[in-house]
Formats: structure tokens, C-alpha cells, sequence
């Protein structure tokens, strides 16, 4: 069963359980991919609905900091309910542990040695971080660190 078959057949049962914020989260992940497939002209691969996921999850993420700088708790925890829903598609998360070793790697392997190589080792690092579903900011910072 493909990613995006599993997503409706999750809102399906939402909807039979009355599970309200599961299934308008679920609505608007399908609508998404649903626009994602009218842009692209053709289905989605698994990776594709993927990227939309982390793209919706890093959306919330943003919202989330929004919510909180002017104090609006109520909508963060909205927020931060749907990216958990969102999560429960995409692979697990890369650990800290995880990402500073493939930051460390990728640093080794392109040589780096300045913060002007950012870009050569957030490109290694990322290739070595896939399979998990890792944050650019978060390894941003992690490269920043080890760079500068």
C-alpha cells in the first residue's frame, strides 16, 4: 500500500471514529498532495508525498514559533497536534547524535575547513542523513557549529 493510499484509508477510519482533529489534519495532508499531483500532472511517488509531509511539517513548525512569540498557546497546541499526525507518515527522526556524526563525515569526506564549504557539507550530510527524516535547520546549525 502506497504512502499517500495509506494517509486516505487513516482518514477514512478517523472519520468513522469521529476523531475530529485527526481527520481535518488528514483532510488537509490529502488536499495538499491532491494539489501536489494537479502541479506535477501525474501521481505522486512515495517520495514526493514524502517531501510534501516534511514541507506540511515544517510549515506547523514555523507556525508553531509564530503562535508562541505573540502567545497564542491554544493555536501552537493545534499546531503541534497536527505535525504529530504528520509525523506518524514520515520516517523516524534523525537523533542529534545521528546528525552531528553525518555532519562530522560529510566535513572528513569533502574536506571543509571553513564556513565557506557550507554548502559542499550540508549537501554530504544531508545524502547521508536520507532514509531519515531530518531538518535542514537543525543541521544547518549543526554544520555552523562544526565549521565555525
Amino acid at each position: 500500500m502506497s504512502l499517500k493510499d495509506r494517509i486516505i484509508s487513516d482518514l477514512t477510519a478517523a472519520m468513522k471514529a469521529q476523531d475530529a482533529g485527526r481527520t481535518s489534519t488528514l483532510r488537509m495532508v490529502k488536499a495538499s498532495l491532491m494539489n501536489r499531483k494537479i502541479e506535477k500532472g501525474d501521481e505522486l511517488t512515495d517520495d514526493e508525498v514524502q517531501k510534501a509531509l516534511q514541507s506540511l511539517v515544517k510549515q506547523r513548525r514555523d507556525s508553531v514559533q509564530q503562535y508562541e512569540k505573540v502567545g497564542r498557546t491554544e493555536l501552537a497546541a493545534k499546531e503541534a497536534a497536527e505535525i504529530s499526525v504528520i509525523e506518524s507518515y514520515l520516517p523516524r527522526a534523525a537523533t542529534p547524535d545521528e546528525i552531528e556524526s553525518a555532519v562530522g563525515a560529510a566535513v572528513n569526506e569533502t574536506g571543509a575547513s571553513s564556513i565557506k564549504d557550507m554548502g559542499t557539507v550540508m549537501k554530504a550530510a544531508m545524502a547521508r542523513l536520507a532514509g531519515k527524516s531530518a531538518d535542514g535547520r537543525v543541521v544547518s546549525e549543526a554544520v555552523r557549529k562544526r565549521l565555525g
